[in-house]
């Protein structure tokens, strides 16, 4: 399914994507040395009940989880890039984190994820590789306009990641988004420019660059859920949810103070 939205719903979406980035601003300034990944799952519910909004992960249950993801957020460390489980851990000076967090705010949904250290002793790599995902979702975001086509912001997201030299794994990307958090069309982070489905205003999207520092395969914890990089090298994850506009994309899912 691919959703068009309206003027009213667009409304609803920059609600959405606003609550999103304040979130997970909020939740990047707490997560300090010490902090439990558990903590961070209760603010998260927390602030979303406190905004009257749901959540899409709490109950979610698609085909490639084990039974409902049962948290309110996701939580990667290090190794683990993708629907990281929370989990009683304390996180350590210079642990890699990335949270993920998707809501469904006046029934309109947005999804983002940003990476960051912990601490005061952020590793040069580690930091080198996550500015490579942002890049890369700029470049996705930039190509982003009506009568452009998927894989043009497939193929510039990939062109970035390989350029850098980390491997591309295309099993999970990015994705339509509206009112229900995965929607059509996928978006893959490598593709070829020209194919696939041609953008148009209404259209959201979460576009979400990841990488893994040296393989592109992934391996399942016993959770079920979190996929962490099958060498136990680092990873790191940047989303952010756009609309199409007759002008390009707007981003909605900066915190409040990053808009205009």
């Amino acid at each position: 399914m691919i959703e068009i939205l309206n003027a009213e719903e667009l409304v609803r979406a920059r609600a959405a994507g606003a609550l999103v980035g304040d979130i997970l601003q909020a939740l990047k300034t707490r997560a300090e040395v010490g902090v439990n990944l558990l903590d961070l799952d209760r603010w998260t519910r927390e602030m979303i009940e406190e905004a009257g909004a749901e959540s899409c992960y709490v109950d979610y249950a698609p085909s490639f989880g084990r039974g409902p993801f049962g948290h309110y957020v996701c939580t990667a460390v290090n190794d683990a890039v993708l629907h990281g489980m929370p989990h009683d851990y304390r996180l350590a000076d210079g642990d890699l984190l990335t949270l993920d967090l998707a809501v469904t705010l006046r029934g309109v949904s947005a999804d983002a994820a940003v990476s960051f250290v912990v601490g005061d002793n952020p590793a040069v790599e580690d930091l080198a590789m996550i500015a490579t995902t942002e890049r890369a979702l700029a470049a996705a975001i930039a190509a982003a306009r009506p009568g452009a086509r998927i894989g043009d912001l497939s193929c510039a997201i990939g062109s970035v990641l390989s350029a850098e030299g980390y491997p591309i794994n295309l099993e999970f990307g990015g994705h339509g988004i509206g009112s229900t958090m995965h929607q059509d069309p996928h978006v893959a982070n490598d593709g070829r420019p020209g194919r696939g489905y041609t953008l148009r205003p209404g259209l959201l999207l979460a576009l979400e660059p990841w990488v893994m520092a040296d393989t592109d395969e992934l391996r399942t914890d016993a959770d079920g859920w979190t996929l962490r990089s099958a060498t136990g090298c680092r990873t790191a994850h940047s989303e952010h949810t756009i609309a199409i506009t007759e002008h390009g994309a707007e981003i909605l899912t900066l915190p409040s103070h990053g808009r205009g």
